[in-house]
């Protein structure tokens, strides 16, 4: 079975950021303030040369602002939803919160069962109010300028191959303005740095 695109410079320190909060939310305003506090995901549409519709999950670290995963298929599903999750998690740890419009893969009772099952809340946002789910809107325009915009794909296979080199571009190569100009996993080491500089620091003391 093919593999998600996942982030490929993840390391086992970021993997411990499993941080899950027993219960659910509906609080769209929740904020991220560490890695793998809230994800958010979405379904973004394009098409081939030759018409055929390519359906692609994307999903993001709102804190970090990493392109977690744009993994491009021709149909949806909330399987295809969870399979995407599972890969994820294993490779970053587990958000405390999922963040994603009302569509059907999202709300369907399989999904919400699975994330129930491993204590993640669902931050649903309101009907038509895209803007609720900022951070990923803006993910997804990104992705659509800078990528399926300036693309012509020929099948699905060259879709995942494309909007992989993009995804790793973006996380590793394009300064973010909300980062103070640093790339997304520059953030993330600063971040993580500091932190551990932070406990050796209240351990020497």
């Amino acid at each position: 079975m093919r593999q998600p695109f996942l982030l490929s410079s993840v390391s086992r320190d970021t993997a411990q950021f499993d941080a899950r909060i027993i219960g659910r939310s509906r609080v769209l305003d929740k904020g991220s303030t560490i890695p793998n506090h809230v994800w958010a995901y979405d379904f973004v549409e394009d098409q081939d040369v030759h018409g055929h519709i390519l359906r692609m999950l994307t999903v993001m670290d709102e804190f970090t602002r990493e392109g977690l995963a744009i993994d491009v298929e021709s149909s949806t599903s909330a399987e295809r939803v969870i399979g995407v999750l599972v890969q994820l998690m294993a490779a970053n740890g587990t958000p405390a919160y999922l963040r994603s419009d009302n569509g059907s893969e999202f709300v369907a009772v399989v999904v919400q069962a699975w994330l129930a099952q491993r204590q993640i809340q669902t931050l649903y946002i309101d009907p038509g109010c895209p803007w609720q789910n900022g951070k990923d809107e803006r993910f997804n325009g990104t992705v659509r300028d800078e990528c399926l915009n300036m693309q012509l794909f020929a099948s699905v296979a060259e879709a995942r191959i494309r909007l992989e080199l993009f995804r790793r571009h973006y996380n590793d190569d394009r300064p973010h303005s909300r980062l103070g100009y640093q790339t997304p996993s520059e953030f993330k080491r600063a971040w993580l740095e500091a932190q551990a500089n932070q406990q050796d620091s209240h351990i020497s003391t």
